[in-house]
């Protein structure tokens, strides 16, 4: 089975990160979780994630001014970054990020699950 796949995830909301927790390491994920995208390169090379998870309201700097640093790096950018918030426009705003994904919330677990297959 190789090494377990690493998944990031960013939200300030405290509830949010440890519901992913619970469920991605319940599915074999190993799991980093951050509720600030500030300094989102060193956080993200300190990691280096399979899966990134990011959340449209992030304090300080957004989720698509993050999302879109990350894209704008050598190393990073071809880690695929999900979008995801409980905003209806999750897709737009996503699309803005350049993100390769989103889910909007609540999602279901089988969604979240389904959606890193799909990634990884």
């Amino acid at each position: 089975m190789g090494e377990p796949k690493k998944v990031f995830v960013f939200d300030d909301n405290t509830d949010i990160l440890e519901l992913c927790t619970i469920i991605l390491e319940d599915a074999g994920y190993e799991v980093k979780t951050s509720s600030t995208s500030n300094q989102i390169v060193d956080q993200v090379m300190a990691y280096m994630p399979d899966v990134i998870f990011m959340d449209n309201w992030l304090p300080d700097v957004g989720g698509i001014d993050a999302t879109r640093e990350l894209k704008a790096h050598d190393e990073l950018k071809r880690i695929p970054v999900i979008y995801f918030t409980a905003n209806n426009d999750v897709k737009s705003l996503a699309a803005q990020a350049g993100a390769d994904g989103y889910l909007s919330k609540p999602f279901d677990i089988q969604e979240l699950e389904n959606i890193i297959q799909r990634h990884l």
